[in-house]
């Protein structure tokens, strides 16, 4: 599966601030700037499925957590060190391949109720503008579908490091967080519990661990 594939997108404008005097000095001392460093590692990047998880964390029952993740997955990353705007993520999910390791609530989820695999087999996340945030942070904001609904998300990316293993292939790993309301890509099970409160949470947490290696 391609990680890192290079194309064009579309750049979100920003608002203009309004014209202060001391703006222009401030902005260019605080600005976050590429890391030399990471120049070298612009280019194409394979994935490692056996090293890598793309999954969720949700609130169960108001005292404990579910985690999964999706096991069948496509993705062309393309990273870029001396300009990470010119970086892009391409995930395509196979819904299906949910895993919470219980069987049962897998089928649950596959369901419709939740991802109605059967209707929707994929769902997808395509960046359309990455920004270096801080020091080996990036943020990338991209649509993310899912059941035939497409919204914006941000998706924070920490780098974390980038190796030559005893194989001799190049390595690289980044790590990656979001959280969405589910209800908002019509992912509306409300069941309730005795007290009140919601049997699954309406937040879920979305975790990207990448580990990548570079593509020959």
């Amino acid at each position: 599966m391609n990680l890192f594939g290079r194309n064009s997108f579309h750049r979100r404008a920003q608002p203009s601030a309004a014209p202060v005097a001391t703006a222009a000095p401030v902005a260019s001392a605080t600005a976050v700037l590429p890391d030399p460093e990471l120049a070298g590692l612009t280019g194409e990047w394979l994935i490692d499925p056996a090293h890598s998880r793309i999954g969720f964390s949700v609130r169960h029952a108001m005292v404990t957590t579910v985690r999964g993740a999706f096991t069948e997955y496509e993705s062309r990353l393309y990273f870029d060190g001396r300009d990470p705007a010119r970086s892009r993520a391409d995930i395509v999910l196979y819904t299906a391949s949910v895993d919470t390791g219980v069987e049962q609530r897998d089928a649950h989820l596959v369901g419709r109720q939740f991802l109605d695999a059967g209707a929707h087999p994929r769902m997808t996340f395509t960046s359309t503008t990455v920004q270096l945030a801080g020091k080996d942070v990036y943020r990338m904001t991209g649509d993310l579908t899912i059941k035939d609904t497409t919204r914006p998300v941000d998706l924070e990316l920490t780098y974390i490091g980038h190796v030559v293993d005893a194989f001799g292939d190049e390595r690289v790993g980044f790590d990656g967080t979001t959280t969405i309301n589910r209800s908002d890509w019509g992912l509306t099970y409300d069941a309730r519990l005795a007290q009140g409160g919601a049997m699954v949470s309406e937040k879920v947490r979305l975790q990207f661990d990448i580990a990548a290696i570079r593509a020959t």
